[in-house]
């Protein structure tokens, strides 16, 4: 099922509220947590029996970058690398419903990911954008066709509120000059299905949670958390922590390696039914550029990535620094973030220099 550029039922306006300033190091690991349960999309799609599944092809939406972006775009690598935006998004629709949630509907990306894979499928690298840092978003085209004016200083995770996920696309392509060649989008709700499908995941908080907003709360201790109640461990922030977005990542972070090691405790591949119910709830949460909105794609891009050891890549957050006029936002560091976006488009190692974060301390 292929879409253009948005779907405007999808996406709602941009958040507002201030933001904090952190005040530890961001939990670098959570990338990794991304790009594992984006592999467990693709090796599910690239199993010997993913021809089985080819009904569930239309579950998966499909944006068409070529079409969105046109011409004016950043060179290929020139080598075989590639270069993947992997978008989570927050949906407040469908499956969110009656989760305290608020008004706000629609999606925003929650976490960006621009995952290099260098020619010869080495080591992967991840490098995350923070949710507010603070940009420039170029002219782009809006879900009835019309033309939405570039903007400076625009909070980045409103990019896909605002004009849809090719938007994303083209302006983290202006900021780093990298071209991206795939993009993958997971709609956390999605795994609302998948919890409830093997039977809830266990977690274990160390101090109570009680969240008002998302509807979470749980006393200190283990908890087995069905479907529901899972969306709302991944959305809660107001009762973690400083109320910033640092203990919602943790919060994701432990919730996703949770979900994996439930999944691989059952050893839910080695059932078809239950390989299919997985896939189809999986599906259903995923969009892709065109290119890749199939399962035979999508097998053929996983089978390319049987190099690739998650365990072992290398997660960076753009070097970012807080931003002189609002120190509740960031915008990127120089020149660190200009050194790193020069290592990518060339298929370079990343240097040392180019990680230091000063909003972090890195």
């Amino acid at each position: 099922m292929t879409h253009s550029a948005t779907t405007e039922s999808r996406h709602a306006q941009p958040e507002t509220g201030g933001g904090r300033r952190r005040s530890q190091r961001p939990r670098r690991r959570w990338g990794r947590i991304v790009l594992l349960s984006l592999l467990a999309v693709l090796l599910a799609a690239g199993g010997t029996g993913y021809w089985l599944y080819s009904g569930l092809n239309d579950n998966i939406d499909g944006v068409d970058l070529d079409e969105a972006l046109g011409e004016d775009r950043p060179e290929k690598l020139p080598t075989s690398g590639q270069n993947l935006l992997v978008l989570g998004s927050d949906s407040r629709a469908g499956a969110n419903a009656g989760l305290g949630t608020g008004k706000v509907s629609g999606a925003r990306s929650d976490t960006a990911l621009v995952i290099h894979i260098p020619e010869g499928r080495r080591q992967a690298v991840a490098v995350s954008i923070p949710r507010d840092t603070l940009v420039t978003r170029p002219e782009c085209a809006t879900s009835d066709g019309s033309a939405l004016p570039a903007a400076e200083r625009v909070m980045f995770n409103s990019v896909y509120s605002t004009a849809g996920p090719a938007c994303v696309v083209k302006t983290v392509e202006k900021m780093s000059g990298v071209r991206m060649d795939h993009y993958m989008e997971i709609d956390f709700a999605g795994f609302k299905g998948l919890v409830d499908a093997i039977g809830g995941v266990s977690v274990t908080v160390e101090e109570p949670i009680k969240d008002t907003s998302s509807g979470l709360d749980l006393s200190a201790g283990t908890h087995r958390l069905d479907g529901t109640q899972s969306l709302a461990f991944v959305r809660t922030r107001h009762g973690v922590g400083d109320g910033s977005d640092l203990g919602r990542i943790g919060l994701q972070q432990q919730f996703m390696i949770a979900l994996l090691s439930e999944v691989k405790r059952q050893d839910l591949f080695g059932s078809p039914t239950k390989t299919y119910k997985i896939a189809d709830t999986l599906t259903s949460a995923l969009t892709t550029d065109s290119e890749l909105a199939s399962l035979t794609s999508l097998a053929d891009f996983a089978r390319s990535m049987n190099g690739v050891d998650p365990a072992t890549m290398e997660t960076i957050m753009l070097p970012v620094a807080y931003d002189k006029v609002d120190p509740n936002r960031v915008v990127a560091a120089q020149p660190q973030a200009d050194q790193l976006w020069e290592a990518i488009r060339s298929d370079a190692e990343i240097p040392e220099s180019a990680k230091k974060s000063p909003a972090t301390g890195g």
